[in-house]
């Protein structure tokens, strides 16, 4: 997680890499410019984060072995991240085949994402259809949706529709949201089918207010009896 201190491991990173031996934290302290122990927490901060290894070099003469510090040699992991573009050039490819099929490809490709990412809840006093939906609730915040579950039956208080106010793939979903809308509809599915939730989401509405889309949830019917005594 980056931090204040980032900036100047950075740097202590570049003298790693500019020197041709490796460096004991004295020598580090002396080109930073730093009190040894403050340059000996950034040097470990560096191998912690997998930018830099740490060895036990031989001392001359008594004593114990010292520790020195060289730059691990692998693709700089900073810089600019560009996931949209990627996503967008997926999506167009996507777009490009029959329509009717990329949106069945889109809902099955989102069940399979809510199966892998639903945990069924553990049990409680909770009505299921209604602990279903929480746990589908939870499960769309982490990913970023900023839901509301909204309405209700007096049987079982589980809700008949859940209000997203906020889009984590906004942009696409405004570029492609024939392709998008779908794989979130299908996530919902999924997840509820992972949950085995007497419900699932019938639909979902983009943008039906100006600032949210809904999800619509319905009951599944219940097995027939002679479709239970088949399995």
């Amino acid at each position: 997680m980056p931090t204040r201190e980032s900036p100047r491991r950075r740097e202590l990173l570049d003298v790693l890499r500019a020197a041709q031996v490796p460096l004991g934290v004295t020598e580090a302290a002396e080109w930073m410019r730093l009190h040894p122990n403050t340059a000996r927490l950034h040097l470990d901060a560096l191998v912690s984060e997998g930018l830099a290894e740490r060895r036990a070099e031989a001392s001359p003469g008594p004593g114990r072995p010292r520790a020195v510090y060289t730059p691990r040699r692998a693709m700089d992991r900073g810089g600019v991240r560009d996931y949209l573009s990627l996503a967008r050039v997926l999506l167009g490819r996507w777009a490009s085949a029959d329509p009717a099929r990329a949106r069945e490809e889109a809902m099955e490709t989102g069940r399979e994402w809510g199966r892998l990412l639903a945990v069924p809840p553990v049990p409680s006093g909770q009505p299921p259809a209604g602990r279903s939906v929480a746990a589908l609730v939870a499960l769309l915040d982490g990913l970023g949706f900023a839901p509301r579950a909204e309405g209700g039956d007096e049987t079982d208080r589980a809700p008949e529709r859940i209000r997203l106010l906020h889009c984590p793939f906004l942009e696409l979903a405004e570029e492609h949201g024939r392709l998008v809308c779908p794989l979130h509809l299908g996530l919902m599915r999924g997840a509820l089918e992972r949950l085995d939730a007497p419900l699932t989401a019938t639909g979902l509405e983009p943008f039906a207010e100006p600032d949210s889309c809904v999800a619509h949830l319905a009951r599944t019917p219940a097995p027939r009896e002679e479709e239970v005594d088949r399995r």
